[in-house]
């Protein structure tokens, strides 16, 4: 599970460059041999995902050299001694990014981190270099000042609204309300159900918000509404929160449970609450093939937590330099949205794409004359105007009655990329 800091925008973000890179023509001006950076976090709540997203970044480059790299030449990874412990990955987004600009890096993957993201986009967009992460969700990141230079294969956090409000919905509910975290997360998570349940004609109750740790009150008040399904949108007052729904009653599959609030809470909880209750988690489980290859490159590896959005990350970034025929970071950044499948720049040609989930499969639509269009690990990616993903694979667990989850099911939010 993905644990992701409130991201907070300072001064540094209205400084930002302007224009949208994403969408413009460039001239290449590589210099042949690409070179994809990494930034990770080993401190803060996201370090736990620095063995999963490094496995499979150099699973990518090796199967990107493995059928020839860029242009003949093997795609280099940094930092050069990139290990789970490297001294480079101990130091902030910031001097990260700046260590990896003198390195010579093409296009960034990382940070995790949401609030580490500013640091390494103010850095990076400045000298035109993209920086994808793989694991970013806050909202506020999709209006960030980056000239076009930052994308995430991740969903933001209020893509899960559409999917918790269908839940809520295909298990009969017409009355739906939301418990909410006085937080960004939770606002905007709470806002989007609502949006959502409207559109698919439920009574959207009014929010109920909490400060962690006093959900009293607001319990009392939702249940005085009577609802028939209740999301619980939470991430450190989650079980708190949980905790005085089921002492007011409102309990099993009444309750759907955010990315942020759903966990393993056993005898954490009163026996049997929260049985039938159903939360969701961003992402797509890996294939047994896909697994088996990352243990290949880390034999140590337990947890595999967006291991999947940072393979393709990798993918797209060399996908993106052989479509512009140039390993220039404005060159990648002005080809990433058309090979996702996402929005066309202005005046593109409107070519049919061809569907491909490798490297080795893109290049050969290339080859052929085609657009492609990857979809990988993760599934369909479709970056938008603001290098957003227009498609978001989500797990749905549902709890037993030991109050621990088991995936149960999948179902995908999606988009125009045009929006």
């Amino acid at each position: 599970m993905a644990l992701v800091s409130g991201l907070a925008l300072g001064a540094s973000a209205c400084a930002g460059p302007s224009g949208n890179a994403r969408l413009d023509s460039v001239e290449a001006s590589g210099d042949g041999t690409l070179r994809i950076g990494l930034i990770l976090d080993n401190n803060g709540d996201s370090a736990f995902l620095n063995e999963s997203e490094l496995a499979a970044a150099k699973l990518a480059i090796e199967q990107i050299n493995g059928v020839g790299g860029h242009k003949g030449r093997p795609v280099e990874l940094l930092p050069k001694d990139a290990t789970g412990d490297s001294a480079e990955f101990g130091r902030d987004a910031g001097a990260q990014a700046r260590s990896l600009l003198d390195a010579g890096a093409d296009v960034v993957i990382g940070p995790s981190d949401s609030s580490h993201a500013p640091a390494a986009i103010d850095v990076l967009s400045r000298a035109k270099v993209p920086v994808m992460s793989p694991a970013n969700t806050a909202a506020a990141l999709s209006g960030y000042k980056s000239g076009g230079y930052y994308f995430r294969t991740a969903a933001a956090d209020s893509a899960q609204g559409s999917v918790l409000a269908k839940l809520a919905h295909d298990g009969g509910a017409k009355r739906l309300a939301v418990l909410h975290e006085n937080s960004d997360y939770g606002s905007q998570v709470s806002e989007a159900v609502s949006d959502a349940a409207r559109r698919l004609g439920m009574e959207a109750l009014p929010a109920a918000g909490f400060a962690e740790g006093k959900a009293g009150s607001a319990v009392a008040t939702l249940k005085d509404e009577a609802p028939d399904a209740v999301v619980v949108v939470a991430r450190r007052g989650a079980q708190a929160a949980l905790a005085e729904l089921l002492n007011a009653g409102i309990s099993g599959k009444k309750l759907l449970l955010s990315d942020g609030a759903i966990r393993q809470y056993g005898l954490e909880l009163g026996a049997g609450g929260l049985d039938g209750a159903r939360g969701v988690l961003p992402g797509a489980f890996p294939g047994t093939d896909f697994q088996n290859e990352l243990v290949g490159i880390d034999p140590e590896l337990k947890d595999m937590t967006f291991a999947a959005e940072t393979f393709d990350a990798v993918n797209l970034a060399a996908i993106a330099a052989a479509a512009a025929e140039d390993d220039a970071g404005a060159s990648i950044t002005a080809s990433l949205t058309t090979v996702s499948g996402g929005v066309r720049p202005p005046g593109a040609p409107a070519a049919e794409r061809t569907a491909c989930s490798s490297y080795r499969e893109c290049l050969d639509v290339l080859k052929a004359g085609k657009t492609p269009d990857y979809e990988g690990e993760s599934g369909p990616i479709g970056f938008d105007a603001n290098g957003d993903i227009t498609s978001a694979n989500y797990m749905v667990f549902s709890y037993g009655p030991d109050n621990t989850a088991k995936m149960a099911a999948k179902e995908t939010a999606t988009r125009s990329a045009v929006s």
